[in-house]
């Protein structure tokens, strides 16, 4: 019987989330790859539990997270039902809805009925009553907007979610639906971009509207997908997504000029007393723009390694400046 860890809160900084009264845990669980079938269910389990005791209180999901779609949904239903009964009033769990799910005109986008019948299947899965984030994972651009955020202010009337947020919607796109949300009584409380020292769009216009709108942020593949670890200092290894032409990292990408950069980040890291991976989550992280940062997590070891990020989150001028020369060179 699985009991949380008394000091679960000692160590972990938490963030509000925009202007709202929600806060988050610096660094987020994602349950994006490493929880479906093809994986031991006592190490998926086991990453969960340390995550928690690390105070790692919010996992993160989508509807199509796997594989196949929706394991991870499953995955966690079993380990709330295993070992988080008693703490559902301590996490916070997301989900989204937005790609391919089921076959046909209305399994995918953005209707008001994908929408809702996802939220559905999706609490069904994890035995939920309610989840307490609720995205639309991408905006439609065949369906009004109107429509998209009634289904989810539905979803917070019908108190199915608690908040709603969007993921991978253009400044002008996350505007549009603050204001809308805002008619209706629920507010925006998040957007969840893909932002890294090597994926810097939200700087293009984005995080400058976040900041306006008090509306939060939450990045995914703040390690872009991997890359920004020890793992391809020496080129592309074995076992790697990249070796195995994953459809989120492609050998291509892995050019001699790109191991070049990782090999001088990481240099800078090691000057720091961290790991290119350490480095990279603190980076997102650095002056409290960005709310919470996803890690994914393969094993408890890999997990507790990128929790040890929120101890240095800070950065001076001249180690921002090298970091920016290395990038753009």
């Amino acid at each position: 019987m699985y009991t949380a860890h008394p000091d679960r809160y000692a160590d972990m900084p938490y963030r509000r989330t925009g202007r709202s009264g929600l806060k988050l845990p610096a660094l987020s669980l994602g349950l994006w790859h490493n929880f479906g079938p093809d994986r031991p269910v006592e190490t998926q389990r086991a990453i969960l539990r340390r995550a928690f005791d690390l105070g790692v209180t919010h996992f993160d999901l989508a509807n199509n997270y796997g594989p196949p779609p929706g394991a991870a949904e499953s995955a966690l239903g079993d380990a709330l039902k295993a070992d988080f009964a008693p703490y559902r009033d301590e996490l916070v769990i997301s989900t989204k809805a937005g790609y391919l799910m089921w076959p046909g005109p209305y399994g995918e986008w953005g209707s008001r009925k994908y929408l809702l019948s996802s939220l559905d299947q999706s609490l069904a899965r994890m035995g939920l009553d309610y989840v307490d984030i609720f995205y639309s994972h991408r905006p439609d651009p065949q369906t009004p907007f109107e429509e998209t955020m009634g289904a989810l202010h539905s979803a917070v009337q019908q108190g199915k979610a608690l908040y709603v947020g969007v993921s991978n919607y253009s400044p002008e796109e996350t505007r549009e639906a603050a204001r809308i949300l805002g008619e209706l009584g629920t507010p925006l409380l998040i957007h969840q971009p893909r932002y890294s020292m090597l994926d810097r769009r939200p700087e293009d216009g984005l995080l400058d509207t976040l900041d306006e709108l008090q509306v939060g942020s939450i990045a995914y593949s703040p390690l872009e997908q991997g890359l920004l670890t020890s793992r391809y200092l020496d080129g592309i290894p074995e076992g790697s997504r990249a070796a195995s032409d994953s459809p989120f990292l492609s050998a291509d990408t892995v050019t001699e000029d790109l191991v070049g950069q990782l090999r001088a980040l990481a240099e800078i890291a090691e000057a720091r007393g961290q790991t290119l991976a350490q480095m990279a989550l603190a980076w997102v992280l650095r002056g409290g723009r960005v709310t919470s940062a996803l890690i994914g997590a393969s094993s408890t070891q890999q997990l507790e390694d990128s929790v040890t990020a929120t101890r240095a989150l800070d950065f001076d001028d001249e180690e921002l400046a090298r970091i920016d020369a290395i990038i753009k060179a």
